[in-house]
């Protein structure tokens, strides 16, 4: 059977569309190259035409997700919107309630701790970018104090979304976003 051209693309691009989703709502470990390939409406064997392996599928899903957050805080960058903005967008019950699309990171990085080189080599270089673009929004300090407070701020936005979906008290997780990203501002406005 023959395919229009960018099929193979679509397919690769709808494998890794499904596989994101379902890592950051179940975990990687949790879920099956075969679950993934059922839920694409395609055969197992059709996996290995795309990735050499589920490792490489988990590296791929994250450089995707992760350089997609990154472009949305160059665009907020660009477009002059505030840290404030992007801390409390994050620190939402929103993007608490939705794992699946939501943040990577706060969803994976537990797991990606003991993964292979490779893939904790691709997390770390798009976590880093994601600090410095969130030191360049901040606007006091030196370079050094505006990374320092990014990574500090970076790590409350990130642990206190993973706290916030772990606790199954809704009034609590509410609280740990609201006290988390207060915290997350004041860092980000210090002097």
């Amino acid at each position: 059977m023959r395919y229009d051209k960018g099929h193979k693309d679509d397919t690769r691009r709808h494998i890794l569309d499904v596989a994101s989703t379902r890592f950051r709502k179940s975990g990687i470990a949790a879920v099956g190259l075969a679950g993934i390939m059922s839920e694409a409406g395609l055969t197992n064997g059709a996996f290995y035409t795309h990735f050499a392996s589920k490792e490489e599928l988990v590296r791929e899903v994250l450089n995707d997700a992760l350089t997609r957050r990154e472009e949305r805080h160059k665009a907020n960058l660009e477009n002059g919107i505030a840290l404030e903005t992007t801390i409390r967008d994050y620190l939402s019950t929103r993007h608490r309630d939705r794992a699946g699309t939501g943040c990577p990171t706060a969803a994976l990085v537990a797991e990606i701790a003991r993964h292979p080189k490779a893939t904790r080599d691709a997390f770390t270089g798009k976590v880093a970018d994601i600090i410095s673009l969130m030191a360049e929004q901040i606007r006091q300090g030196s370079a050094k104090e505006r990374r320092r407070k990014a990574i500090a701020i970076y790590s409350t936005m990130v642990g206190a979304l993973q706290l916030a979906r772990a606790v199954n008290d809704r009034e609590l997780s509410d609280e740990i976003l609201e006290d988390a990203a207060e915290t997350a501002v004041t860092i980000a406005s210090e002097s």
